[in-house]
């Protein structure tokens, strides 16, 4: 028998990841995702998650998943445009939108997924799309898809998005500027309100990736569209309902022309199954409790704010980050990851991130503070922090 099947070519990538020190064991969670969790069977505290609002284990969004497969089931059971389109499906929609203040949300099976089949039907051969250079993997995958031609502008830069659409307004049909809303590695938020002026000067479609300022920035979590006042102006707001509102999911808030179109040529609507009751209850009721109160989001950013000051106190570089996101910035990739695991041996959970996730030389371990975390559980995360700082020399 022939050793083709040894894959010989990928036991040598992943022998070169090992040697740069990258290489990674998935860990295993035992439990729900909270501020405090047994990982590895070791308990930690986590400060890792996306679950910004702790929604992930909320009480009342369990009930309304549970309530949902008593009545549904355990699976849509087909793609939407066929029979797998339920009145529930319908709902969630009517909430969000309701809960973005645009006119329709169209629902995908998850932020990339959403990237990856609204970007493609937007866009065609002749158009052009001007794409920020840190943008969003899907968002790169989902521009490939695509057969319109493609530019980078330079990370927020509006002087250099302008020669961009200078240069290029009369060579193509339609223009479409996109842009992440919060960028996840350093937590600094789009310069929106400037983008949108230039996209309208030149006649050009905007379309804000808003994943980790859905339900983080804007009144109750309504996002960076709300944050900066700009309804109505900004063509596709893709949001994701796998981050805050702690479920699986990406949407698409706009028109409805927009959602008459995608529901025609949306990829991933047309060709895979639709999101399972569960899901559905649950993301339904996370939105009509952000409609209700503040007190998730306010609960956020204190612990956000507290969180960042006392780390920056220690003397640790925080990058430019306006969001919960907090990048603690080491540098060298092997000793970002051996950051990270120092900081796990005493009881902190969060992961390393280093190139080509991030730039070179720029590693860092990105902390996620959560509305879920007490301050006695950020304290005694910041203590970790100093300790295995001073040991290793970084502080």
């Amino acid at each position: 028998m022939s050793n083709v099947h040894e894959l010989h070519f990928l036991k040598e990538k992943i022998q070169a990841l090992k040697d740069e020190g990258v290489y990674r064991k998935l860990p295993i969670l035992e439990g729900a995702n909270e501020a405090e969790i047994t990982l590895n069977g070791k308990k930690v505290i986590n400060l890792s998650s996306n679950n910004y609002l702790g929604f992930a284990n909320h009480p009342r969004l369990k009930k309304a998943a549970i309530e949902a497969v008593e009545k549904y089931g355990v699976g849509a059971g087909a793609v939407r445009t066929i029979i797998g389109n339920m009145d529930i499906h319908e709902e969630m929609e009517q909430v969000l939108a309701e809960f973005k203040r645009e006119e329709a949300v169209m629902v995908f099976q998850s932020g990339f997924n959403c990237n990856a089949g609204t970007i493609q039907a937007v866009t065609e051969k002749g158009d052009l799309i001007i794409s920020d250079e840190l943008n969003h993997a899907s968002i790169i995958d989902g521009a490939r898809l695509s057969r319109a031609d493609k530019k980078v502008y330079k990370h927020s830069d509006m002087n250099h998005l302008e020669e961009v659409l200078k240069e290029n307004r009369d060579k193509y049909r339609n223009m479409l500027i996109i842009t992440d809303g919060v960028f996840s590695m350093d937590g600094d938020i789009a310069p929106l309100p400037e983008l949108v002026t230039l996209a309208e000067k030149y006649n050009a479609m905007t379309y804000v990736d808003d994943a980790h300022g859905s339900g983080v920035l804007g009144e109750s979590g309504r996002g960076t569209v709300d944050h900066f006042g700009l309804h109505g102006r900004v063509d596709f707001t893709i949001g994701t309902l796998s981050k805050a509102i702690g479920v699986i999911g990406g949407y698409v808030a706009g028109s409805d022309t927009m959602k008459d179109w995608l529901s025609h040529r949306g990829r991933p609507l047309l060709f895979s199954t639709y999101l399972p009751p569960a899901a559905v209850g649950a993301i339904t009721e996370a939105v009509k409790l952000l409609m209700s109160t503040t007190e998730y989001t306010d609960r956020l950013w204190n612990n956000a704010k507290y969180f960042k000051e006392k780390i920056s106190q220690l003397g640790y570089n925080i990058g430019n980050s306006a969001t919960p996101i907090t990048p603690v910035i080491i540098g060298e990739e092997g000793k970002t990851m051996e950051f990270s695991k120092k900081l796990l041996e005493n009881g902190v959970f969060v992961s390393g991130i280093v190139f080509p996730t991030v730039p070179k030389g720029t590693g860092r371990v990105r902390c996620m503070v959560t509305a879920a975390h007490t301050k006695e559980q950020l304290d005694r995360a910041i203590e970790v922090f100093k300790k295995v700082g001073e040991e290793m020399k970084v502080l």
